[in-house]
């Protein structure tokens, strides 16, 4: 079921909007496995936990993700 609240942005963030992501069509990976769900609303990335999808999302401006992105691929939220 699709998320019915709009969400806040993240704290200490650049001002952002308030999205809808009542309609909203979340992605996980393309291989299936994960909690994560990402959606593109009105120039933004809002990120969810799949199984929880009642939580709030946090929601990315797309420079935010792309910094996003680079740590993940260079490993640096690896906790291992």
């Amino acid at each position: 079921m699709a998320n019915t609240t709009t969400e806040q942005p993240l704290a200490g963030s650049a001002e952002k909007p308030d999205l809808d992501l009542t309609t909203a069509q979340w992605r996980s990976s393309s291989q299936g496995v994960g909690d994560v769900e990402i959606a593109f609303v009105e120039g933004y990335i809002a990120m969810r936990h799949g199984r929880r999808p009642q939580d709030p999302a946090l929601i990315f401006s797309p420079a935010e993700w792309r910094a996003f992105v680079i740590g993940a691929r260079d490993g640096e939220f690896d906790l291992t």
